[in-house]
């Protein structure tokens, strides 16, 4: 626990004063103001959360985080639970989805084993073994862990983060694996949103509408096992406890993580923002140094992301999990950052810059204007001849 409390201390709130340096550079670079969109945006964005006029995000980690579900017992997955011990092992041969995008984007993956029901070989490479549990109880019959256990999953993943920091990693990313997940973090949630579960309740690993209204039924009476009526929001290790993963609870502790050493962390999709917000649950200002990848397809993703009020960078009908929506994003933070950093400034580049010559135009259109309106008060004045009137004539 005191990990956990030492972490959350180091947590501060953005410096705004570095945004004024940061957009002068972004304005004078060769190009038309804004013209690089939300790009700008995430420059900006990846400056302030550094703390560094001129970051670097070069080093890329992206932590897939797996564990099992006792929730599966109620058959809310179209896959059995020896999927998620199967697919670490595909994550370790490269051959998933998210280890083709790594290699494109010159990711470091780390496969993280927080509670998947399965032994692996000690010192297997590529995996790093942290396992809490065969997999957390079912949560529609009862708590999924205990609190202790929530915070040591927690504690992980600011374990694992802070690791990678410290080995040179300057961009988070977070994904992840386990059957059962979207259920546990659908109820999740539900219980920190309070958000209806019919509305975040999606197909998951692409169960039919029937599976999915069976799933509506596992999350509310998962609700009503676990969490008290009304929700206790003061309580956000009571409510992970009750109802969520040791995966969910390793990315929210890799949130903090990044928060504290002021790294940015590029969150993945429904069941990664669980975690992410488990982590703002625990330090608000947690959530201006997240970036959000994509939203995916899961249905009740779009809603959970218009109540914690962020815009994700992508939509693209993802929703296979793994941080492959991270990894997209992760590239973007790359290239924003980039063009900050490398692209020429108008003084560099020898270019005239439009926009500072329409100021300078405007400036003398201006002081040519003031001319005008003062020739024409003159000659109010003084008559069209220039010869003052009878009336503010003297006698001689």
């Amino acid at each position: 626990m005191r990990k956990l409390e030492d972490t959350i201390r180091r947590i501060t709130p953005l410096d705004p004063t570095l945004a004024t340096y940061v957009q002068h550079r972004l304005d004078s670079l060769t190009k038309p103001r804004g013209s690089l969109g939300r790009l700008e945006e995430l420059a900006l964005r990846c400056a302030l959360i550094t703390g560094q006029e001129r970051p670097s995000v070069a080093q890329k980690v992206l932590f897939v985080c797996c564990a099992d579900h006792g929730v599966s017992a109620e058959g809310v997955s179209a896959y059995p639970r020896a999927v998620t011990a199967q697919m670490v092992y595909n994550f370790l041969r490269g051959g998933a989805a998210i280890t083709v995008l790594a290699r494109q984007f010159g990711l470091t993956v780390h496969v993280v084993d927080l509670g998947v029901d399965h032994d692996f070989a000690p010192q297997l490479p590529g995996l790093l073994q942290h396992k809490i549990g065969y997999g957390t109880a079912n949560i529609a019959r009862g708590p999924a862990m205990s609190r202790h256990e929530a915070v040591r999953a927690i504690e992980t993943g600011i374990t694992v983060a802070e690791e990678a920091i410290r080995s040179g990693a300057q961009l988070l990313g977070v994904g992840e694996m386990g059957i059962g997940n979207t259920t546990v973090a659908t109820a999740l949630l539900a219980a920190l949103s309070g958000i209806d579960p019919e509305q975040l309740t999606g197909i998951g690993t692409g169960v039919d509408d029937a599976g999915r209204r069976h799933k509506v039924v596992v999350v509310r009476q998962a609700l009503a096992c676990n969490v008290p009526d009304p929700p206790d929001l003061a309580d956000p290790l009571g409510t992970l406890a009750g109802l969520g993963g040791y995966e969910i609870a390793g990315i929210a502790g890799i949130c903090l993580a990044g928060a504290a050493h002021h790294t940015p962390v590029v969150i993945d999709g429904f069941i990664a923002t669980a975690g992410a917000w488990v982590a703002c649950a625990l330090h608000p200002a947690v959530k201006e140094r997240l970036i959000f990848a994509h939203r995916s397809a899961e249905q009740g993703h779009r809603h959970v992301l218009a109540a914690l009020d962020v815009k994700p960078l992508l939509d693209l009908d993802l929703r296979l999990g793994e941080g492959t929506g991270a990894a997209l994003g992760m590239g973007l933070v790359e290239s924003a950052v980039r063009l900050l950093n490398e692209m020429a400034t108008f003084a560099e580049a020898g270019v005239t810059d439009k926009s500072k010559q329409e100021e300078g135009d405007g400036k003398q259109n201006q002081k040519a204007k003031g001319k005008r309106q003062k020739s024409k008060v003159m000659k109010r004045r003084t008559g069209s001849a220039g010869v003052s009137p009878a009336s503010e004539r003297t006698e001689d």
